[in-house]
């Protein structure tokens, strides 16, 4: 197995993920301008730093990312393209946070088993997240 190309899962997954809880944040901190609700995802999307820094190489992350090299970052999907609505920015987002996430729960085990048990506890914490902001738009 080739461990960079793992390390390069990795990467990308922590980014995205984290990406995709920062947009949410916006919308609960400048949108809903709820202090507790946005404060609950900054801490969420800190946790997943946390973990990543105790679990894995940080310098191993970043020598493997390949930006350039990416076959999938060219382009955008037909949905990835327009939004229409504030929902449907918060839903988008908060699913790439999610996947990310369950990507970093499988791919983190190959490094650091216990990473695994750490994503999924913050994957069910964005669950829950999601609940009440979009029930709140």
């Amino acid at each position: 197995m080739q461990m960079k190309k793992i390390y390069r899962i990795l990467d990308a997954n922590l980014n995205r993920a984290r990406e995709g809880l920062r947009v949410v944040e916006e919308v609960a901190r400048f949108y809903l301008e709820d202090e507790r609700l946005s404060k609950s995802i900054k801490s969420t999307r800190h946790r997943i730093t946390k973990i990543a820094k105790e679990s894995f190489e940080e310098e191993k992350l970043l020598l493997h990312r390949d930006s350039q090299g990416d076959v999938g970052a060219r382009g955008m999907g037909k949905t990835e393209r327009k939004r229409d609505k504030l929902k449907s920015i918060v839903e988008a987002n908060l699913k790439r946070s999610e996947e990310a996430l369950r990507a970093l729960e499988e791919f983190g085990k190959l490094i650091n088993e216990e990473s695994g048990e750490k994503f999924k506890r913050v994957r069910f914490k964005i669950y829950e997240l999601e609940k009440e902001i979009v029930q709140r738009i």
